[in-house]
């Protein structure tokens, strides 16, 4: 099935001319709402291994984690010559500009790579690192994956995420000048959101700051993370599937066309995963999408929101 929307891979085939793994990396990093520097416990939905569940030896050095990785993705993909890495755990610019220096040029030195995919949050952006960013930028693919989540001051202080909206905005704008590009993360699901939520989360990120990529994401209720909390107290209302494809075509449907749309689901540990249990079936769920899409006869941009007056509330 054609997809009616801008697809990671087909961004990736457009620039490289061929398919590109991206390979997961631990680099041993921690976040400042962790800590205790801005916040203890980090985000609420966020287990004690981060957003790195599914890499296969986060204790190893860097330039092992990767052959290990390339190694599973050729079990599958045999052909696949190229590579960028993705430093995806915690906050990968919650050190030292030194420090990241050594971390990801250990990473982008391997044979084969041709780029680098950061993950981190908008108040760990410091000018040095941003510079050290920039360079990397002249010499590669640079992708900083930017952890935004909600635009709502109410439901970021219930997760815990310790930083403004207008810091996110900030750092798109210092990141931008130097021509890099950001792929912003939102999502669904959290506390408290409702449909018309979600729909403004997508409005004000798309109006208010110049990114190049979108992840939208499905909230993911995990063992023994502080969300369960919110859930046992009947403050957390999990998606079910139907209303989660439904949002994510409303969403495609406002975010312009040439924007990058890096993930529409994502994967959970199966042993850790609380719920939605539909999630586990992702290839239904993004069939569900393209289904859903093609039934309303629908593509990415057709109600492009930045052509439309922004709502607020």
């Amino acid at each position: 099935m054609i997809k009616r929307y801008t697809t990671w891979n087909e961004y990736l085939r457009g620039r490289f001319g061929e398919k590109i793994f991206k390979v997961p990396i631990d680099a041993g990093f921690d976040c400042p709402n962790r800590d205790g520097k801005v916040a203890h416990g980090g985000c609420t939905f966020c287990t004690v291994s981060g957003s790195g569940d599914m890499i296969l030896e986060p204790e190893s050095p860097i330039d092992v984690q990767f052959k290990v990785e390339v190694e599973q993705f050729h079990k599958k993909w045999p052909g696949v010559k190229k590579y960028m890495a993705y430093f995806q755990n915690f906050t990968n610019t919650y050190a030292p500009v030194e420090v990241l220096r050594e971390r990801f040029e250990a990473a982008v030195s391997q044979p084969d790579v041709v780029g680098i995919a950061i993950g981190t949050r908008p108040d760990c952006l410091p000018e040095d690192v941003v510079d050290y960013l920039a360079e990397l930028n002249d010499r590669m693919e640079v992708w900083i994956d930017l952890g935004l989540q909600t635009t709502f001051e109410k439901t970021s202080r219930l997760i815990n995420r310790a930083h403004e909206y207008d810091v996110y905005v900030d750092a798109v704008a210092r990141l931008r000048v130097h021509g890099i590009k950001v792929c912003t993360h939102l999502i669904n699901g959290l506390p408290g959101e409702t449909h018309e939520m979600m729909l403004e989360n997508v409005k004000r990120m798309v109006l208010d700051s110049d990114i190049q990529g979108v992840k939208l994401h499905l909230l993911h209720l995990m063992k023994n993370t502080a969300m369960q909390r919110d859930y046992h107290a009947g403050k957390l209302k999990l998606l079910s599937q139907n209303e989660y494809v439904t949002t994510i075509c409303d969403q495609l449907e406002l975010i312009p066309k040439e924007i990058v749309i890096h993930r529409l689901t994502g994967d959970a540990p199966r042993d850790s995963l609380i719920g939605p249990m539909w999630s586990k079936k992702k290839w239904e769920v993004l069939n569900a999408i393209d289904r859903e899409m093609e039934c309303r006869k629908s593509v990415q941009g057709c109600h492009d929101i930045r052509k439309v007056e922004k709502i607020t509330f």
